[in-house]
């Protein structure tokens, strides 16, 4: 294959994947400029061309709701004061999801996977975290992904080349998206936070941190034909079959960071050789119903941290934070459109 057909190869791979999963994160921050950026221009442009599915997330509209807890190993509390650190258990809430603005979509055409975790402590904490299942990001800035998101929805063919052209970070994610196995379950996915978080010690030393979840489940691979065969909703029907036969768990590993290496973007990933702490297990023990089940109301805001945990010089957490915060309102506002089940209360 030529250069030339092989950057168009890749500008169609990367456009499918944006299409049809709407980006991974809904990134934007309102301290932008107006004129440039905002958080309602964000959600509006991961919209898909019918427009938005009403009283749904903007992203992430696809899931499935669990519950269960997060068991801590104590190896954690030389890292942060948190309380989550401390030995003990504490609840959960959590959810899969698709990265997809469809709740409709088909499994098979939706390439990124994540997973959406709320964990509380007895002393009121709560930390909130949305990971995903590619180990970087697209791209390098808010400003990018809006103008990746664009070009994906964009009827001018020679768009998304631009956008490649002018991100060249993007081709990582397009050697992942094209080569990455793919798997029949939820519960034999990773999960990453690829924003750099700090961590703050009983001294008040802050290291910079990113953190994981693996899977205590073998990864099978399967290619997305016969995943599709499967049907457009086994997803949701395989893992509430697993967690009926048995909890489910993955290992938290948190990465810190050395002098040097870049915190605030999310499309780099750190050396492999970084120090890694596995602080604990996420047990999955019930799945949820999505539709009133204690996801509903949930905004998995990245900057909801307890003490212990603060945001870094990454950007894109509270940018996140404000998209979201604008797709919550709307789909609450939206409410009697999303289905229920009979008898549950309205909003």
């Amino acid at each position: 294959m030529s250069p030339s057909r092989s950057f168009a190869a890749s500008c169609v791979l990367i456009a499918v994947v944006v299409a049809v999963g709407a980006g991974a994160f809904a990134y934007t921050a309102g301290w932008l400029s107006p004129n440039r950026l905002t958080p309602a221009k964000l959600v509006d442009v991961l919209a898909p061309a019918e427009g938005p599915a009403l009283g749904y997330r903007r992203n992430h509209a696809k899931g499935i709701c669990f519950t269960g807890m997060f068991d801590s190993n104590g190896k954690g509390a030389d890292l942060s004061v948190a309380q989550v650190f401390a030995p003990g258990s504490y609840p959960v809430v959590g959810r899969f999801n698709l990265a997809t603005p469809s709740p409709t979509a088909a499994d098979a055409t939706v390439r990124v996977r994540g997973l959406g975790l709320q964990i509380t402590t007895p002393d009121g904490g709560v930390w909130r975290s949305a990971m995903i299942d590619p180990p970087f990001f697209p791209v390098a800035t808010p400003q990018a992904f809006y103008e990746l998101q664009k070009a994906a929805h964009s009827k001018d063919p020679e768009a998304m080349k631009r956008v490649v052209a002018a991100h060249p970070e993007i081709a990582a994610f397009g050697k992942w998206a094209a080569t990455a196995p793919w798997t029949s379950s939820y519960a034999e996915d990773p999960y990453n936070g690829l924003n750099a978080f700090l961590f703050v010690d009983k001294t008040g030393v802050a290291r910079a941190v990113r953190w994981s979840l693996r899977p205590a489940a073998e990864p099978v691979p399967i290619a997305p034909a016969e995943l599709a065969k499967r049907g457009p909703n086994y997803l949701e029907q395989e893992i509430a079959q697993r967690v009926a036969a048995g909890p489910q768990r993955w290992t938290m590993t948190v990465t810190v960071a050395e002098p040097g290496d870049v915190t605030a973007d999310p499309s780099k990933a750190w050396p492999a050789d970084r120090r890694t702490v596995e602080v604990g297990t996420l047990v999955v023990q019930r799945i949820e119903a999505e539709a009133d089940g204690p996801c509903r109301e949930i905004n998995f805001d990245p900057t909801i941290l307890p003490k212990g945990i603060s945001v870094s010089d990454d950007p894109f957490p509270a940018a996140r934070s404000a998209a979201y915060a604008r797709s919550y309102d709307r789909r609450t506002a939206e409410a009697k459109h999303y289905p229920r089940t009979s008898g549950s209360p309205k909003q």
